[in-house]
Formats: C-alpha cells, structure tokens, sequence
C-alpha cells in the first residue's frame, strides 16, 4: 500500500515537472515549481527503496546509496550552470558505482547473458561518443568517463540476483537500461539541441527507471 502511494506521488511530481519544463521551454517563469516538483519526485524513489526494506541487507544499502546520490544529481542538474551540470555528473557517476557495488555483491556469475549485455553497451557507449564527440568540447573526457561507467553498471545488471533467486532478476535489468537510455536525452538536450521533447521522454523514462531499482532492495 505505502509503495503504491510513493509510486503515484512520483507520478504526480513527474507530471509537475514536466509542466515546469515545458513552461520553461516556451519562456514562461517555472524556476520554482521545478525546484519543488524534481527534488520531491527524486526522495520518492529514495523513499520507496527504504520502505522496501533497503537498510536490511547489503544489496539494498548499496542500491539506497545510489539512489540519493542521483537525487543529488538531480539537484545539481536544476540551475542551468556548467559548474552545477559537472557536479551532477560526478554525482551520477558515484550513484552508477554504488549501483555497480550492490549488482557485483549479489555473487554474480558471467553467463551469455552478461556477455551480450557487454557487448550491446559497449557498442551503445560507442555509438553515443560518436554522435555527441564534435559537439562536446571540454566535456569529452568527463563524458567519455561516464559512458564508461554508465556501459559497466548496465552490463553488470545482468548477473545481479538480489534475494535467494540465482536467475538475472528483469526488474534490475529494465531499470538499468531505463536509466542508460534516459541519459542519452540529458545528453541531446545538452550538447545537441535544446527541446521539450528531450525532457517529454527522457524524464518519466528515467523516474520509471529508478523507481524499478528503488524496488528490487
């Protein structure tokens, strides 16, 4: 029941924001409902790890952890400033590590499975340095940096299995791919072109996907 309710919170915060953003994308003033509607939207997923159970087991603290680092890097991300943009980044960086902690502390095993998410990442990280390399600039090596990081956590997704299962548990996967997919729209809106339409999926793609990791502790 509490977890429902967090969910439909998230939503509502989500469908705030997006408001916000499109306010903001046709010059209208919206600084505060997006300082109140994504710091809300982000302690959800962190909120719903912790009614989860996240602090009764190992997996779930590492899970906890990166949560509120990526709620930190949603803060970060708010102002439209390159030192507050980099910060977020770092901040992203460390929750994809804390993600990649608790997938590896679940006594994985390198499978086919595992193998073929590896090489799809690789080539996605690839594929997006590729697109984005001519428009990055100074930002090359902390975006080549964190691709890195982002293509690890997805690939590891693949061998976790919290709990008792011995199987790749689907919820970890979808919400690490979520995740990964939804920083391509951080980076078209970025360093490509800056439209409504990047936050119109990337956002509720990246809440969804958090809200999935926040839920397998």
């Amino acid at each position: 029941m509490v977890q429902n309710l967090l969910i439909i919170s998230c939503v509502i915060f989500v469908s705030l924001l997006l408001v916000a953003e499109y306010r903001a994308s046709v010059g209208l003033v919206s600084g505060y409902l997006k300082w109140l509607s994504k710091p809300a939207a982000s302690l959800v997923f962190v909120l719903l790890a912790l009614a989860g159970g996240a602090l009764e087991t190992s997996y779930g603290i590492w899970i906890l952890a990166g949560l509120v680092l990526c709620m930190a890097g949603d803060i970060f991300l708010i102002p439209n400033a390159e030192k507050a943009f980099l910060a977020g980044m770092a901040a992203f960086a460390l929750g994809h590590l804390a993600y990649i902690g608790a997938f590896l502390g679940t006594g994985p095993e390198i499978s086919g499975l595992f193998l073929i998410g590896s090489a799809g990442m690789t080539a996605m990280a690839i594929l997006a340095l590729r697109w984005l390399w001519p428009t990055l600039a100074a930002f090359r090596a902390p975006v080549a940096a964190y691709s890195a990081i982002i293509a690890i956590m997805v690939a590891t997704s693949f061998m976790a299995s919290p709990g008792n299962s011995s199987a790749p548990n689907l919820t970890v996967i979808a919400g690490a791919i979520g995740f990964a997919v939804s920083d391509l729209a951080v980076a078209r809106e970025k360093f490509v072109t800056q439209k409504f339409f990047n936050k119109l999926w990337g956002l509720p793609l990246y809440y969804g996907a958090q809200l999935l990791l926040a839920s397998s502790v």
